[in-house]
């Protein structure tokens, strides 16, 4: 069992990593781009810009288009996921063995935090829902810190968890995880189970890979070790 002097953090993602959320961000987008009378955007080009801040994704889709044009696509996409929510028909089930290794994770003695491109409110709601939200020493968000690749939400999480570096792990399913690791000087685990391809996450050379979350614990301890 890890000792509690030094502290050891585990930072996971959210979309793709502990929730699957896909379906309500490809609903979104699409309403929004509606909207704007835009054609529906490809789902796995949506899906491949998961985890970047929602401006980016949109200029990922959408090229050339004004600021004007990206702000109300913004505004619009973040007003229907809102609407979703307030209605109660955004279910975000958690991935197979998701709530397992959190609650042993806690239980072994890391502190656990978040790192999501999500808003506050809808990330809250999540870990709410799942009965998850007071395993989290740190919520950090597109609200409270610059959006990936920058390291803030990871640097923010450590600061309010009390953690080094050296005793932080990052755990995400895309790219934009794996580079916000390594922006904020931290180890990474790659997962298999969401948005970006296992080739990809391999090419940016994350401390390990994994294929289910029974797979976690022995790598965390295994990279902290080292």
């Amino acid at each position: 069992m890890p000792s509690s002097d030094p502290l050891k953090l585990v930072v996971f993602d959210m979309d793709g990593t502990l929730i699957d959320s896909q379906h309500h961000i490809i609903a979104s987008m699409t309403r929004s781009f509606e909207i704007n009378g835009f054609a529906a955007p490809d789902p796995a080009s949506v899906r491949a810009g998961v985890g970047l801040p929602l401006e980016a994704i949109i200029r990922s889709l959408l090229p050339d288009i004004s600021p004007e044009q990206c702000e109300r696509l913004v505004q619009d996409y973040r007003g229907d996921h809102r609407a979703r929510l307030d209605r109660g028909d955004r279910h975000e089930p958690l991935m197979p063995g998701a709530r397992e290794v959190v609650e042993r994770l806690d239980s072994e003695g890391y502190l656990i935090a978040l790192a999501t491109g999500k808003g506050s409110r809808g990330a809250r709601h999540a870990l709410e829902v799942h009965g998850l939200i007071d395993r989290f020493v740190s919520i950090q968000t597109s609200d409270t810190a610059p959006g990936k690749p920058h390291p803030g939400m990871i640097i923010q999480a450590m600061n309010e968890a009390g953690v080094e570096a050296s005793a932080t792990i990052m755990v995400g399913d895309t790219v934009y995880d794996l580079e916000t690791a390594r922006n904020a000087s931290v180890a990474s685990v790659a997962v298999t189970w969401g948005y970006h391809e296992r080739a990809d996450l391999e090419n940016f050379g994350p401390g390990a890979v994994i294929d289910h979350f029974d797979d976690l614990d022995v790598e965390v301890a295994r990279l902290l070790a080292s």
